[in-house]
């Protein structure tokens, strides 16, 4: 069994970046686990052309990128992004890369696809104490998952997050996460 954990965040050192740690190191028990961070990948905004709602392939030079990542989606079993907050949603960078993958959203005909029976799982955090911005980039996510036809299986958010050190006092929340998985 594969898992994909994903950095959602163009900051590759920082608490997201742990959690993503975290996240891969308590799965390397269980599954052959792939991490990547999206900022790694380097591919342009979707123009909304929408040749891709007829054909099911984006007509972009630079779609192999999006591809490659989709083919991450496909290898896996289970997805966990994790994602800070970047004004109450998640990074533009991710949602750059969301709005790339409409070749494989199900709402039209045809449509690229994964292999089937993925689960999702989703980690917010953000610095402010209020939860509700979590609950929105948790929302953003597994609504990408469904039209991915990816099942949503567990969500997790932390608030008055900032830095990475201020993961460690709450690491056993992540740990106990990842033991459901």
């Amino acid at each position: 069994m594969r898992a994909l954990v994903i950095n959602c965040s163009p900051v590759r050192t920082g608490a997201t970046a742990e959690i993503v740690r975290i996240v891969s190191e308590q799965l390397s028990a269980k599954y052959d686990v792939k991490s990547i961070c999206i900022d790694d990948y380097k591919f342009r905004f979707c123009r909304g052309c929408r040749s891709c709602h007829n054909t099911a392939e984006c007509i972009m030079s630079d779609a192999t990128v999006i591809r490659g990542i989709m083919n991450e989606f496909d290898c896996a079993d289970m997805i966990v992004a994790v994602s800070p907050s970047y004004w109450a949603d998640i990074p533009g960078q991710f949602k750059a890369f969301i709005d790339r993958c409409t070749p494989w959203c199900n709402t039209h005909e045809p449509h690229a696809t994964i292999r089937p029976g993925k689960k999702g799982y989703v980690i917010a955090l953000r610095t402010g104490p209020n939860m509700p911005e979590c609950e929105r980039i948790i929302s953003s996510i597994e609504h990408f998952y469904g039209h991915l036809e990816i099942e949503c299986a567990g969500h997790l958010g932390f608030t008055s997050v900032e830095y990475k050190e201020n993961i460690e006092p709450r690491k056993w929340e992540i740990v106990d996460f990842c033991e459901n998985m």
